[in-house]
Parts: C-alpha cells; sequence; structure tokens
C-alpha cells in the first residue's frame, strides 16, 4: 500500500512536468521559424538569430532532443551553469560560494536552484531504487555467514512448528507460556530473514511488539506529572506501536515535503560558528548553508546508486563517511578565508551543530508524522 502511495506521488510529479512541459509547447506549437524575421515571442523584428528586445531564438525547433534540452534548461539552465558548478561544488566548495556571494550569479546555478534540483533528484532516485542501503547490509554478509544464518534459521522454523504443534492441547498458563515462546522465536526469526534481505516470514509479528502482561492498558507506565500529558503520551505510544510502518512511510514523505526546513534550521548555527568574523552577512550565510546542504543531498543519491549497482559497503561508506566533513572544511576555509587551524576548529563546531540541526529536523518529522 506504501508502495503504491510511492508510485502515485511519482506519477503526480511527473503529471505536474507533462503539464508545465504541455503549457511550454502551447505558446509556440505549429511555428518553427518567424516570418519575415518576426520573433514569435513579442513580435519585434529580428535581425539576427536572436530576438534583441526578448532574447529568443529566431528558430524554433520541434525535436525530441529540444524538447529534453528544455527541460534540462528550464531546471538547472544546463548549458555552461551545469558543468561549472557541480566540478566546483565537489571540490572546491569555497571558491563557489565566495564567487557566487560576490557576484558571479550569472556563471553558476543558484543555491537555491541547486537544493531544489537535489531534493528532486532524492525523491526520484528512492522512488525507482527503494532503499538500496538495506540491500547493501544485506549483500555485505559474506557467504559462510549467510550459509550459518540461514542453517539457524531453518532450525528456528523447526522450533516454531513444534511448539505450534503443541497449542491445541495446551491451557491456562501452559498455553500462555508457548505463546509466549512462539512469539520470541518468530521475532528472531524475522531478524534473520532482514540479516540475508528476505522478507520477513512472520510480518505480523513486529521486533518491538510486546504481550502486555504487566501493562494491562498496552502503553507502558508513563508518568509525567501532568494527567493530560500522560493520556496524550500514551495516545502518541499507542499510535506508533500500532502501525510503524505507516509512521515510516510518513517520514519519508514528510522529509521530502519539507527538506528545504533544513536551511531555516542551520543558518542560526552557522551564524554561531562563525561568530567573531566580521564582513559577513546572512546571505553570505545563507548561501553557505544551501550549497552544502545541496552537495550533501547529491552525494547521498550518489552513495544510494552506488550500493544499488553493487559497489562494495567499504567504499561508498566510506565516501559518505569521511568526505562530508572534509567538505565542510574546504568550503569554510576558502568561503570566509580562514587559516588552516582556525577552519579546523570551526569545522569542529559546524559538525556538532549539523547533528543538533538534523536531531531537530527528525524530531519536526517525527512530530508531524505522529499528529498526521
Amino acid at each position: 500500500m506504501h508502495g503504491m502511495s510511492e508510485e502515485m506521488d511519482a506519477l503526480g510529479t511527473a503529471v505536474e512536468g507533462g503539464m508545465i512541459a504541455k503549457a511550454l509547447e502551447d505558446e509556440s506549437y505549429g511555428a518553427a521559424l518567424g516570418k519575415d524575421g518576426t520573433c514569435l515571442n513579442c513580435g519585434a523584428i529580428v535581425t539576427g538569430n536572436y530576438c534583441g528586445n526578448c532574447g529568443q531564438p529566431l528558430h524554433v525547433h520541434r525535436s525530441i532532443g529540444t524538447f529534453w534540452h528544455d527541460i534540462l534548461h528550464g531546471v538547472l539552465h544546463f548549458e555552461g551553469k551545469f558543468w561549472r558548478t557541480l566540478p566546483l561544488l565537489a571540490w572546491r566548495p569555497g571558491d563557489l560560494t565566495r564567487r557566487y556571494i560576490h557576484g558571479e550569479r550569472a556563471r553558476f546555478i543558484s543555491p537555491m536552484a541547486l537544493f531544489l534540483f537535489s531534493v528532486f533528484m532524492m525523491f526520484a532516485v528512492f522512488s525507482f531504487l527503494g532503499d538500496p542501503f538495506s540491500a547493501a547490509d544485506a549483500d555485505a554478509v559474506d557467504g559462510n555467514e549467510r550459509a550459518a544464518i540461514i542453517t539457524e534459521a531453518e532450525q528456528l522454523d523447526g522450533q516454531i512448528d513444534a511448539k505450534t504443534a503443541q497449542l491445541p492441547q495446551a491451557q491456562g498458563a501452559k498455553k500462555a507460556e508457548l505463546e509466549d515462546d512462539i512469539r520470541n522465536l518468530q521475532k528472531a526469526r524475522n531478524m534473520m530473514a532482514n540479516m540475508v534481505g528476505q522478507e520477513p516470514p512472520y510480518p505480523h509479528v513486529k521486533l518491538s511488539d510486546d504481550s502486555g502482561a504487566n501493562q494491562p492498558d498496552g502503553e507502558g507506565n508513563i508518568n509525567t506529572g501532568s494527567p493530560e500529558a500522560d493520556r496524550w503520551l500514551k495516545q502518541v505510544v499507542k499510535k506508533v506501536t500500532a502501525n510503524p510502518d505507516l509512521l515510516l512511510y510518513k517520514l519519508k514523505a514528510n522529509g521530502y515535503k519539507f527538506a528545504w526546513l533544513l536551511i531555516p534550521l542551520s543558518l542560526p548555527f552557522v551564524w554561531l560558528t562563525l561568530i567573531g568574523r566580521r564582513g559577513h552577512h546572512f546571505y553570505d550565510h545563507a548561501v553557505f548553508t544551501t550549497y552544502s546542504i545541496s552537495f550533501m543531498s547529491l552525494l547521498f543519491i550518489t552513495c544510494a546508486v552506488l550500493a544499488a549497482i553493487g559497489v562494495p559497503i567499504n567504499l561508498w561508506g566510506l565516501l559518505l563517511f569521511l568526505y562530508p566533513p572534509f567538505h565542510m572544511y574546504r568550503q569554510m576555509r576558502h568561503a570566509y578565508a580562514m587559516s588552516r587551524f582556525e577552519a579546523l576548529v570551526r569545522t569542529f563546531f559546524l559538525l556538532l551543530f549539523t547533528v543538533i540541526s538534523l536531531s531537530l529536523f527528525f524530531v519536526i518529522l517525527l512530530a508531524l508524522g505522529i499528529l498526521g
């Protein structure tokens, strides 16, 4: 059901893009060349290949290649800007940030355009790949370990079948004990299935499932000192434990929808990191923050694709773990003209603040998922 919802979201995005493309197509449909050198867009007289009034080409092509060019141009101003921006963003992010702040706007993709593109790409990639990292974790289990896990899982299946066969004859406390044993064995069996990348054979049994033998209300002992708060927290716990898969889906959906919150959440922490340095404004920090988040999103997408195509976790995991702090250091040092030592110290604090920002973002997503 959740997968169908994700596909419907992807379909909605495609339909929206199609509507925009259709609107663009309607404006120039049936026109390949302005009559007598007249611009098809504004009607001005054109003496060359481009209109001197609005900049539109005199020749309007109708080919599939032009269609894809228009899409790329509309998203990223692809020609020139893409190849000037991405290499700098990946290896010299501080230079890119400094040059954009100081006026080289037409040469590069704007921070917000790049951020929106990275969010769209993340949505598209994960809609098609699902969760490539979980598959990579399963692939990381070597052959001998995998065989051992499968053997142990088969033994668990035998124990579950044997205890299940005893249930009809059991009564009272003995039956309750058997049911608890079976549930615990099923949890272990589901965990083993996850380790080798298989579907859990007992999906109705959750790893956090609790019989509630000592908790008659099923919500645990919650005591905040306020009856209203206790009731609200118990409702939250009940909602989360009742359908954790739905909560996970809501977290993913809201993550795409509210990704822009990362920018205002991070901005105050970037300002705190750079406190004491004069001559910089919040605009500068906003450019720094947005370019940084955009790169981290693109790096995450790249590692997801590498995991999906079977690249060993030792390679993409190392890239995902080590390159972000190095990238932050280079961006901060060159964007704000720091010494190596100052950049290292401030990068350390920026990493701490990044953890706080991501934690706040996750708490917001969790609240939206529970309340929604």
